[in-house]
């Protein structure tokens, strides 16, 4: 054996190593917000009934664009430009952007606060209570991302932690006031506590006072991370509304029930997500011609895993889903198979996306996800129309076939061009 073969055998598995170290905090993170998540749409569920989660629902997805339009604005840009960069930029860059998150929590909360006071009512109280406790949602979830530019997953993982347990006492509350709007300030006050323990974890205070400057500053990078990250919490957001107006609320409650039941693969496809783009990128830098293999065993092995996840909870016996979901199982469980069929054509587009972003290819990623959520809409109105929540259902995962399928067309693409350039475009974040 060489030296240099010596040398060589550490590293690779020092890099392994590390890879599995940075894949099992974001599993472990996503794992942990997840579990709220999931505690709190089954409480709901099983407190309130199908048409006031139905009404819940209606305010999750719209906190979910939100949500997106901060991490476009402030998480994002936070995350490629300044990860791994020196402590004192770190801490400078993340100061900004969650003072710029705060920022975001609070205009919108403004405007989710007239939309409650106009709309009155159950519907009206819960956008209320929306309003309220944005800017801790969306601070807390800053956090989550500043810690992983930082390197310091287990911080993340940490803060989600404290978020659940803060949740707990507070979900036991909401259930004795009995109304939609005390578990949205449940669900929103316990972030705030999480989002305080993010303040004294890092030692940053947030700075809304220079938030113009940090839009200013990532302009070129936030508002293409802003149209991507919309349109598809866009479209779930008109999706929901649409089959709420076409079908009843109580078909949008049927449908976030039965997506409830497959939150545990959706945290391990989401925890996956938060290091798919650097190990592509790695990938190529490394071995660029084996980026497409790459990209195709992700895929294959995330859309294989949600069918099997899906296959599962047929076998769930009726008792044992009415103990999660209460009045709400019964209107998820005729939803299963399409959605899971839906949930693994997604998965299947998640390692083209991963390689489009890998090889800088920004044109054909925003391209794809616009065309994806027209999709998403489009199939899952149209099936509201033909047959409510279950057409919907089916036209949402015909229309997340189309959109897997447009990835792959643009990645191959994307590959071809970059054969024939042989320029490098690499995208390390």
């Amino acid at each position: 054996m060489t030296t240099e073969e010596e040398k060589t055998r550490p590293t690779a598995a020092g890099a392994r190593r590390a890879i599995a170290g940075r894949l099992s905090w974001g599993l472990a993170d996503q794992a942990a917000s997840s579990i709220g998540n999931f505690l709190v749409g089954m409480y709901v569920a099983r407190s309130l009934g199908l048409a006031a989660f139905g009404a819940f629902t209606l305010v999750w997805v719209t906190y979910g664009v939100v949500l997106n339009v901060s991490r476009g604005l402030a998480s994002d840009p936070l995350v490629v430009r300044f990860s791994g960069v020196p402590d004192a930029s770190w801490r400078a860059a993340t100061a900004r952007a969650s003072g710029t998150a705060l920022g975001v929590g609070a205009v919108i909360g403004v405007v989710s606060m007239a939309a409650g006071l106009s709309l009155g009512g159950r519907l009206g109280g819960a956008f209320v209570g929306l309003a309220i406790v944005l800017p801790g949602l969306l601070l807390q979830d800053a956090w989550r991302f500043a810690f992983f530019a930082a390197g310091a997953g287990r911080k993340a993982f940490v803060n989600d932690v404290v978020w659940g347990v803060a949740l707990v006492p507070a979900l036991v509350m909401a259930a004795k006031a009995g109304s939609v709007a005390g578990f949205v300030l449940a669900w929103g006050g316990s972030a705030a506590v999480a989002a305080g323990y993010g303040c004294f974890q890092s030692g940053i205070r947030p700075r809304p006072a220079l938030a113009r400057a940090w839009l200013r500053e990532q302009r070129d990078l936030g508002y293409r991370y802003l149209v991507e990250n919309v349109s598809l919490s866009g479209a779930s957001q008109l999706r929901a509304y649409g089959l709420g107006a076409i079908a009843g609320v109580g078909a949008v409650g049927a449908v976030r029930g039965a997506e409830l039941l497959l939150g545990p693969f959706l945290a391990v496809l989401m925890g996956v997500s938060l290091v798919t783009v650097p190990e592509a990128a790695r990938v190529l830098r490394q071995a660029p011609h084996r980026l497409g293999r790459f990209c195709g065993l992700l895929s294959g092995a995330l859309a294989a895993f949600a069918l099997l996840w899906g296959g599962a909870l047929l076998l769930v016996p009726d008792w044992a889903g009415e103990h999660l979901l209460g009045q709400v199982w019964d209107s998820a469980t005729r939803l299963i198979v399409p959605i899971s069929l839906g949930v693994s054509a997604v998965s299947f587009g998640v390692g083209a996306a991963a390689g489009l972003r890998a090889l800088a290819a920004a044109k054909r990623s925003l391209r794809c996800q616009l065309f994806a959520s027209a999709c998403y809409v489009g199939g899952g109105l149209a099936g509201a129309a033909a047959a409510g929540a279950v057409g919907s259902a089916w036209g949402v995962a015909a229309a997340n076939a189309c959109g897997s399928a447009v990835w792959w067309l643009q990645l191959r693409a994307a590959l071809r061009e970059r054969h024939h350039n042989s320029v490098p475009e690499v995208r390390t974040s």
